[in-house]
């Protein structure tokens, strides 16, 4: 189909309300979904994060203090 001018384009010989409705729609729900991720994205590298330095305190409180073995346990 081709349109005599610019008008007549967006017209879209009458149906102009459901094709702009639909690309509008799906703009949208394209946008949700880059936003949706994006925030995903931030939210689980803070969690990585997060378990990162936790793990890293644990193995250092481990480093500084020695768990008793059983042998030493029994020998007391």
């Amino acid at each position: 189909m081709q349109f005599d001018n610019l008008a007549d384009f967006f017209a879209m010989g009458g149906y102009a309300l459901y094709v702009w409705l639909s690309f509008g729609v799906s703009l949208l729900a394209l946008l949700w979904i880059v936003l949706d991720s994006a925030a995903t994205h931030k939210k689980l590298l803070k969690t990585a994060q997060s378990e990162q330095a936790r793990q890293a305190r644990i193995d250092a409180a481990r480093k500084a203090k020695p768990i008793n073995s059983e042998s030493e346990q029994a020998g007391s």
